[in-house]
């Protein structure tokens, strides 16, 4: 499994190089290279069944010898008539000339792709093909995968065949013990890696996904408990002023009794010697950055140094300004360090940070990712608080922390989640809880339509708009075809298939609202962009130039807009309820009324009736726990989503991201506590101790 992939046929320095933009370097990576959904080529249709949006497979008989013309130029077409029962279909290739002798009149082949009806006729144009030999079988399920520039399809597949020849020959050691697969009735690892790139069928492709998902669990919670151990020996400034009262009393409200709590067992911790590893989870509006701010004043207050690390830069700004408020009026000294001063700016706050006089170094600091560049160093560190704790790769802490040495440790996240999954989920920290909200948050009236009320739907984002305010649209994909024809989650664990209706992409549907209000400033944002793009635009918005923003989930967090009073929600039944609830949380933060609307037209499993429960429920702990029961922990565990409990930031779950089987979690976890019971180091499996030490970005057999 450690094979560099340029030993494989056929893959070059070009193709090495762009394997590794995906972060594929080895045949093992580029088989845990999942595919993000199939081709259904298997769900043969009729021409009559053409839907001319869908695409669909088609068994068509070549009826004419195939003709090719040239077009503007070097541009040719090729051209021929194709049929079954129904109909008669002109299939068209561009600058494929090369193809004139594969269609032979007589020939039977396998077309996919989306057939137009044009007058009497059907046409397909570049459709995927296929021969149809007697005696052999056409996959009924082709991988769709993850791409990059210089790599297709077709390249991948190809590869990823050639890699599972090799691991088949090779005999490769299954690193779960074999009395646990066998109990609990999973497939062998070799079964599930050819049925997840090469499914034999739906029910095929659920067992793979089961045993997958399970080894992720399993890896994950082995690697929680070894972590959880080795957190508990870090030693840590001991922080013993830990009265904020003096905080507390300048804040021109009460706090809450969850509040009041967080910061009591934020405060028993700082005091001992050893380093805290505590993260607060809680509602957007609950009142988190009050709980930094206290962790922050303790860690001053006994004489040791504070940085907030936040995922943007107009995050950090915002935090800022929210701090200077707080602090400076008792004293503190409070600084912003963020990618955009200038050197000498930097060099400034540098020279402050690391100053052996209390009376001239700088007690907070908030920034971005420019805290971990060369030159940042603290004279007397004592805490790291890490916003969006999801937003920020291993790496970027350890740099951090490297950087705090004998420092306390607090990373917050705006994604309620029921507490059985949160104890699973953060074994390896201690989790606190604001399951409590401030008085006189105004409530979002939510309501859920199908396209329609498009017309009306429009006329209120204009009359929105028209008194000042402004309208969050958020759609499900950045650009068009992004999806396959059935996505990964499409397919449940018994094998059985959900129909979908296509994903409005973020990109088109801006354009498509621009021409639709050409009087109105529309823009889009989605995570493709760079970073300071993504921030330009979002001050855009955020200052009211912009009037309505069309983005994909990336503003789940992120900078307050009071004016922003509408949230549209396309594709609403392809998100998670909690991450609804957070989207929801975007408007409703000023004076004025605000409203969600949910737009799906879904009607198969329990799409509406999830949707109706953001009708009804507003609070984020209970809807997560419904979010929990109805759709399982996978929605928690989005790999690409900015609400995901992990990601980045500790852990990238692949396929356990599209669990919908609790049990199956917690089973995992089970099995993993029975093993490090017995083998807490995991000596007696060397195989499984590699997987957790590469889970956790970790060098192999170093678990710390």
């Amino acid at each position: 499994m450690d094979t560099d992939i340029g030993k494989l046929y056929g893959v070059g320095a070009v193709k090495k190089e762009a394997y590794a933009r995906l972060g594929i370097h080895t045949v093992g990576e580029l088989l845990s290279h999942y595919p993000r959904g199939y081709e259904d080529r298997g769900n043969v249709k009729l021409l009559s069944e053409s839907d001319g949006v869908s695409k669909c497979a088609y068994l068509l008989t070549v009826a004419t010898e195939p003709r090719s013309a040239r077009i503007k130029g070097r541009m040719s077409l090729l051209k021929f008539r194709a049929y079954d029962d129904s109909g008669i279909c002109e299939i068209t290739f561009f600058n494929q000339e090369y193809l004139k002798n594969t269609f032979t009149p007589g020939t039977l082949f396998r077309f996919y792709g989306k057939a137009d009806l044009k007058g009497k006729n059907y046409s397909l144009t570049s459709p995927v093909y296929e021969p149809v030999i007697e005696g052999a079988e056409l996959p009924p399920l082709v991988s769709v995968y993850p791409l990059t520039e210089g790599l297709s399809q077709k390249q991948i597949a190809k590869d990823v065949r050639s890699a599972l020849v090799l691991a088949s020959a090779k005999e490769l050691d299954d690193p779960l013990p074999e009395d646990i697969r066998r109990r609990l009735g999973l497939s062998p690892l070799a079964y599930a890696q050819r049925n997840i790139h090469m499914p034999e069928s739906f029910s095929a492709l659920a067992a793979a996904k089961k045993r997958l998902i399970f080894d992720e669990f399993f890896t994950f919670a082995l690697g929680l408990s070894m972590t959880k151990k080795e957190n508990e020996k870090h030693p840590a400034h001991p922080c013993l002023n830990v009265d904020v009262s003096k905080l507390t009393s300048t804040l021109p409200y009460s706090l809450t009794g969850a509040q009041r709590r967080v910061i009591s067992e934020i405060a028993s911790d700082m005091r001992k010697d050893v380093a805290m590893n505590r993260m607060v989870i809680g509602d957007v509006g609950s009142g988190k950055t009050v709980c930094a701010a206290a962790a922050m004043y303790i860690a001053v207050a006994s004489g040791r140094q504070a940085a907030l690390m936040a995922p943007t830069e107009i995050l950090a700004r915002q935090h800022h300004a929210d701090l200077c408020a707080l602090f400076e009026p008792l004293g503190i000294r409070c600084e912003l360090l963020v990618g955009s001063l200038g050197a000498s700016e930097k060099k400034r706050i540098h020279k402050a940070l690391a100053e052996p006089d209390p009376k001239k170094r700088i007690e907070v600091v908030i920034g971005t990712q420019a805290l971990l560049s060369e030159g940042v160093s603290f004279h007397s560190p004592g805490i790291v608080v890490a916003d969006e704790q999801h937003r920020f790769g291993v790496g970027q802490r350890a740099t951090l922390a490297e950087k705090n040495l004998l420092s306390h440790t607090l990373v917050m996240s705006a994604t309620p989640i029921p507490r059985s999954l949160a104890l699973a989920m953060y074994g390896d920290l201690d989790v606190s809880t604001l399951d409590e909200m401030p008085a006189g948050r105004q409530r979002v009236d939510t309501f859920v339509v199908d396209e329609g009320y498009r017309e009306r739907l429009d006329g209120f984002i204009r009359k929105q708009i028209a008194e000042g305010g402004q309208v969050y649209i958020v759609c499900p994909a950045v650009e068009d075809g992004e999806e396959a024809d059935l996505s990964m989650e499409d397919i449940d664990g018994d094998g059985n298939v959900l129909r979908r209706a296509p994903l409005r992409s973020a990109v088109r549907f801006s354009a498509e609202l621009a021409e639709k209000f050409p009087d109105l400033s529309v823009e889009f944002l989605h995570g493709k962009m760079k970073s300071r793009d993504k921030d330009a635009v979002m001050q855009r918005f955020a200052s009211g130039k912009t009037q309505i923003l069309v983005s994909t989930t990336v503003i789940e967090v992120g900078v307050n807009v009071p004016n922003a009073c509408l949230m549209i929600v396309e594709n609403a039944d392809r998100f998670g309820l909690s991450q609804l609830h957070q989207l929801r949380g975007r408007v409703g933060r000023g004076s004025r009324k605000s409203y969600c609307i949910l737009v799906s037209d879904a009607t198969e499993g329990n799409a509406r009736e999830r949707l109706n429960v953001m009708k009804s429920c507003y609070n984020g702990y209970e809807i997560a726990e419904r979010d929990l029961e109805m759709r399982g922990p996978g929605d928690f565990l989005r790999g690409s989503g900015e609400t995901s409990v992990r990601q980045s930031g500790g852990v990238k779950f692949k396929l356990a991201a599209l669990c919908d089987d609790m049990g199956l979690m917690k089973t995992a976890f089970a099995e993993a506590r029975a093993l490090t019971d017995t083998d807490a180091e995991l000596s007696a499996h060397p195989l499984l101790r590699e997987r957790v030490s590469k889970m956790f970005s970790l060098e192999a057999g170093t678990i710390n």
